[in-house]
């Protein structure tokens, strides 16, 4: 398998490494390279911290009703399950508005395949995913740092 651009996110509670899956969801791959790579996640919270299931970012307004400045986008569901460490993108209850947030998953959440688009996978620092405080919402969040794509995560 060739080498995949990798998503590094600084966090309050350390680094996490993600593995992004081009050859899954490459429209949503783009736009979290894109809003990455901008600065757009640098200081948003995880706002929406749900135990044994997943811990949810990427709204700017630290609320989970805002998104970037870019149109919504066309849902690119897969088979990928939803098991511990996978990255899938938030949206409303209309399969096609998917923006900017995206949540990671703790646990296994079967129930979510073919329902939101898988676009990565945590390959590195899954334990300080497991530290972000939990809560819907969270009182004083956790935050991404920084978040930058790169073809070398060393």
């Amino acid at each position: 398998m060739a080498e995949q651009d990798k998503l590094i996110l600084e966090t309050t509670k350390g680094r996490v490494v993600i593995e992004l899956r081009p050859d899954l969801a490459p429209k949503h791959v783009e736009r979290i390279t894109t809003l990455a790579n901008r600065g757009f996640y640098d200081g948003v919270a995880f706002h929406r911290v749900i135990d044994g299931f997943m811990a949810q970012t990427g709204c700017p307004q630290g609320t989970g009703t805002g998104g970037s400045d870019l149109p919504d986008l066309q849902a690119e569901f897969n088979a990928e399950p939803h098991v511990r460490g996978v990255c899938s993108m938030a949206r409303t209850n209309y399969p096609h508005s998917a923006n900017s947030q995206f949540f990671i998953c703790f646990d296994d959440a079967r129930f979510l395949d073919k329902q939101y688009t898988v676009w990565g996978k945590v390959i590195e620092g899954m334990e300080n995913v497991d530290k972000i405080k939990r809560g819907e919402p969270v009182r004083d969040p956790d935050r991404i740092v920084s978040a930058r794509v790169t073809g070398d995560a060393s």
